[in-house]
């Protein structure tokens, strides 16, 4: 085991957030219970706002940026976990108030940790990573507050080419419901039909400024956007149907009314991936090892190295990033 290895950290240069590879010590790494040898991370949205500084993700620095990890215990002073277990991490605060996973290793706290499920492995776990696992939780609560049934209606699903809306697809077409796709990219069509899409909306129309309450079209949707997209979901969703909500890719704002939840009984369940109890993440992985295509998991995923990470970035906060981007952080 190396003493020393290289790690993208984000500091403050000038009062603005920086990021940067540099090289780290086992000694700089948190004192919690488990060590973890990293395998693969991942490229969220988030961590392109961390990398590139267009947002203050980390709220301490010097910080190692990443949110996800699939790994192998190396080191363990917790009863639950031993040295060789393949384990996954998604959250907790990985680099925002705690060290991330853009590093060869990582020490973690032991009730953060996952099995691997049997069904992926490690590479494929990243395919996923915190996009994927997010998606599953939309799916789960949507299924839980008994606003969706397979065949009964349209689901939406807003930024469908991304991360979240690629697995949110899958998972959704594998149930049998059918889906609507929210894009601006009409060249991404045949890749979300792949996944299993029958229709399609511009984004540009849920992006325009609508009533409060309007044709009702959708029975239920995942929204990664949020603002005016979000809003209109919302006026548009059928009596009794909801919308679950997980990113704010278009804003943080909602510019919308109550009518859509006082006289349609709309619900809008908000999804946070990164604090979710335990019950929840083990509820949602194991939805993703039953009903997740591994075939149309390959598809909408690439495998990077550690070093393009700043353009890969860019990439994804400038909108060129389809589907999943698994990190080889040995790379």
């Amino acid at each position: 085991m190396v003493e020393t290895f290289r790690a993208m950290v984000i500091d403050t240069v000038d009062g603005k957030p920086a990021a940067g590879f540099r090289e780290v010590s086992l000694k700089d790494l948190p004192d919690n219970d488990v060590l973890v040898e990293i395998a693969y991370s991942t490229l969220n949205y988030k961590d392109g706002l961390a990398i590139t500084g267009k947002g203050r993700i980390a709220r301490r620095t010097p910080l190692i940026a990443g949110i996800d990890i699939s790994g192998t215990v190396v080191e363990s002073r917790s009863a639950e976990w031993k040295p060789g277990d393949k384990v996954i991490v998604n959250g907790w605060g990985l680099s925002e108030t705690e060290p991330g996973a853009y590093g060869r290793y990582q020490r973690v706290k032991a009730e953060w940790l996952i099995p691997l499920p049997d069904a992926f492995s490690l590479q494929q776990a990243m395919a996923i990573g915190t996009a994927g696992y997010t998606s599953a939780l939309c799916v789960d609560a949507l299924e839980k507050w008994g606003a969706i049934k397979p065949g009964e209606g349209e689901v939406l699903v807003t930024g469908a080419a991304g991360g979240v809306g690629s697995v949110a697809i899958a998972l959704l077409s594998a149930r049998g419901y059918k889906v609507t796709a929210s894009t601006g990219r009409p060249e991404t069509h045949p890749y979300l039909e792949s996944l299993g899409a029958t229709n399609f909306i511009d984004r540009a129309e849920l992006q325009q400024k609508g009533g409060p309450l309007q044709k009702e079209r959708w029975t239920g949707g995942v929204d990664s956007v949020g603002s005016t997209t979000l809003a209109n979901a919302l006026a548009q969703t059928a009596r009794g149907g909801a919308i679950a909500a997980c990113g704010l890719a278009g804003g943080a704002d909602l510019p919308g009314t109550v009518l859509p939840h006082i006289l349609r009984s709309v619900a809008l369940i908000g999804v946070d991936s990164v604090m979710a109890p335990k019950e929840q993440r083990l509820s949602a992985w194991s939805r993703l090892a039953r009903d997740l295509d591994k075939t149309k998991l390959d598809a909408i995923t690439t495998v990077e190295p550690m070093s393009k990470l700043p353009e890969l970035a860019q990439a994804i906060i400038d909108g060129q990033i389809r589907g999943r981007v698994v990190i080889d952080v040995t790379a």
